[in-house]
């Protein structure tokens, strides 16, 4: 298991660079991951995002099909893949702090 560290603060990360404890997310990992990215500003776009896929998350145990993400969030995939250039599943729910979706988020 490796270990992050990001402006004072120690993450434990899988193998992709998953949180491995989504309890640890705060906005250090918010900007850990932003950098990551190549995303030059967290907007409300992404915020509106980053807060579905935790609330989600946190009654399912798992993130949301893109299907849900959208129709929840109102973005199109192709918003969605501006807001997170490498996507809803790596880029998106990384910087929420979720695992690493096992199928197609």
């Amino acid at each position: 298991m490796a270990v992050v560290e990001f402006k004072g603060k120690k993450f434990e990360v899988d193998e992709d660079g998953f949180l491995q404890r989504f309890e640890d997310w705060c906005e250090e990992w918010v900007e850990y991951v932003k950098e990551q990215e190549g995303i030059k500003e967290i907007t409300d776009d992404h915020r509106k995002v980053i807060e579905f896929l935790q609330d989600y998350y946190k009654k399912n145990g798992i993130a949301p099909m893109v299907r849900i993400l959208s129709k929840v969030t109102g973005f199109k995939l192709k918003q969605i893949y501006e807001l997170f250039p490498s996507g809803p599943g790596k880029g998106a729910c990384k910087m929420a702090g979720l695992p690493k979706p096992t199928g197609c988020v």
